[in-house]
């Protein structure tokens, strides 16, 4: 099957606006616009029974239940799609992110096939990436959409015309470095295990120990896919306790993680760590030092939290997030928006 002829030039105008602004800076209005713009040339693409279920209430239970492992989920997934559909999405999802974040996701979402050719199992497919849509696309409105599979899951709320979060935000990697194969040399999330393990590097004394949280590495991150994050215990080695050069080695790392948004989305991102105090962050170890040892790394200031462990499949399997403890779907923004106009997308569909 092939998408309908008339629909065809709406992808490619998508895709000409995205490449043509991979260089560009946009405010933020103008990057939630472009996002909601490949949304609504992704939904011309479907059929009505596609559409269907693809769109869910803002308000309803769904929006808030996300999760990176495999599992059932609701949504269209690239699986059943056309080719001119697939690209239709896949556009969204470039729109949506940077291009490092798109490049990352894509990466990620190729380690499917590895494992399918390791194992043998169906449920190991990178056509299973799930989009939902919350609401109605709008560049005026209020609306969300995630996109997500095994190992990526992403989340972007627009409130009132303005992308308000882009959290939770997930990748994994399994496996994390690939070995052989066609593939072998591929470590997707490498930077963000090299940056920590290079700041680990050089700490020493009563930084070092105030770092190594514990000997042993948790299971997977403390913060699983629950709703809401909680703050973590208040340890680890702070900001303040660090020169300048581990400083800029931990904001570094920091930049990482946020840099996978648009550039102008990231810089505002970054700008709340900032606002909420570069003194109060910390940095916390546990599990081995050497390469190829269980470990899990967190950094944590007052309003966010970033969270890698790579401990499963003898260490060869990641989990990395970053959370805001208020502001994760929106959450912040809503509660303000929904206090100042009590009567407004608080009942709508």
């Amino acid at each position: 099957m092939t998408a309908p002829r008339r629909l065809v030039p709406i992808v490619f105008v998508i895709l000409a606006i995205i490449t043509v602004g991979m260089s560009i800076v946009r405010t933020n209005a103008e990057q939630a616009a472009t996002m909601t713009e490949a949304a609504q040339a992704f939904l011309e693409t479907l059929t009505p029974a596609q559409r269907d279920a693809t769109l869910f209430s803002f308000n309803g239970e769904d929006r808030l239940d996300w999760h990176f492992i495999p599992r059932e989920r609701k949504g269209v997934p690239l699986k059943t799609m056309t080719s001119g559909q697939r690209e239709a999405a896949l556009a969204l999802v470039q729109a949506s992110l940077s291009a490092e974040g798109y490049d990352k996701s894509e990466r990620i979402r190729q380690l499917e096939q590895i494992l399918y050719e390791r194992e043998g199992r169906d449920i190991r497919d990178a056509q299973l990436y799930f989009f939902m849509i919350f609401g109605e696309p709008s560049t005026t409105g209020t609306w969300a959409w995630r996109y997500e599979g095994h190992h990526i899951s992403h989340s972007w709320t627009v409130i009132n015309g303005e992308l308000s979060s882009t959290t939770p935000q997930f990748f994994g990697a399994n496996p994390g470095y690939v070995r052989e194969g066609h593939s072998a040399g591929e470590r997707v999330l490498g930077r963000e295990e090299h940056l920590a393990r290079s700041l680990l590097g050089t700490l020493s004394g009563d930084n070092l120990k105030a770092a190594m949280l514990t000997d042993e590495a948790p299971e997977d991150i403390l913060t699983s896919a629950e709703r809401q994050a909680a703050m973590q215990d208040d340890v680890g080695v702070s900001y303040t306790q660090l020169n300048s050069s581990q400083q800029e080695m931990l904001w570094t790392l920091i930049e990482e993680y946020a840099a996978v948004q648009p550039v102008q989305i990231a810089e505002e991102r970054l700008g709340k760590v900032r606002a909420a105090g570069l003194n109060n962050i910390k940095f916390g170890w546990m599990g081995g030092v050497y390469e190829g040892e269980p470990h899990y790394y967190r950094v944590q200031g007052p309003t966010f939290l970033i969270e890698y462990d790579n401990v499963q499949n003898e260490a060869n399997h990641i989990h990395s997030v970053w959370r805001d403890f208020d502001g994760d779907f929106g959450r912040d923004v809503l509660a303000a928006h929904y206090q100042a106009r009590p009567h407004s997308t608080r009942n709508a569909d």
